[in-house]
């Protein structure tokens, strides 16, 4: 018997983000992203994916249950945010060169990938892409100032899609697993979106 002792996570650690360059026709392009943009801001993220279970019958009894996730949504709690990225990901009007911003008209909103760190007790970690990704809600709250200082942190929601032909939303490597990559660094991990077990190899050994 196998006595199995996981490591606990610790803490979040990086937000990791990069616009999605689209195709002439306006959709997503797995293939182009704009450079990465890396933010210690994070003070929490709730996941929640979005899923529905289907019982397939056959000769009168439960032959088998189909899992389907259709999306994931991040809650992610910030202590701050780049308000020019948040513009961006709101699809706000920033053309203006004198700086004046629009916002509130419906807009298409442009996907981003999503890259997220967990630090684990004893130095584990997991480093996640969400390959395609648009920003559904955000807070924008503010309280007056007290004698003593507080935080007044907002919280983006952001959706994770399907970024492939067999609907994945998610790609991640974790140092608890066998397999994972020996000496693979977060900066490695993060330099660009990893879609494919042939970008990871090019994190790891550019050129390859």
């Amino acid at each position: 018997m196998k006595i199995k002792k996981p490591m606990i996570k610790e803490t979040v650690g990086s937000l990791y983000t990069a616009f999605n360059t689209p195709t002439k026709t306006g959709e997503f392009d797995p293939t182009t992203y704009e450079e990465t943009s890396k933010s210690d801001v994070v003070k929490n993220i709730g996941t929640t994916e979005n899923s529905e279970a289907t019982t397939v019958r056959a000769s009168g009894s439960d032959y088998e249950v189909v899992n389907q996730t259709s999306s994931i949504d991040m809650a992610v709690e910030v202590i701050a945010f780049d308000p020019s990225e948040l513009a961006r990901m709101r699809g706000d009007d920033t053309s203006d060169t004198g700086g004046l911003i629009l916002s509130g008209a419906p807009a298409r909103r442009p996907f981003f990938a999503f890259g997220k760190v967990v630090k684990k007790v004893g130095g584990g970690v997991q480093y996640a892409w969400y390959p395609k990704c648009q920003l559904v809600e955000n807070t924008d709250d503010i309280a007056t100032s007290e004698d003593t200082f507080s935080e007044q942190n907002d919280t983006i929601t952001i959706r994770a899609f399907a970024f492939n032909k067999d609907n994945q939303k998610k790609v991640y490597v974790d140092s608890e697993t066998a397999n994972f990559p020996t000496g693979l660094t977060e900066e490695q991990f993060f330099t660009k979106p990893i879609l494919t077990k042939e970008d990871l190899a090019a994190a790891i050994t550019p050129g390859t």
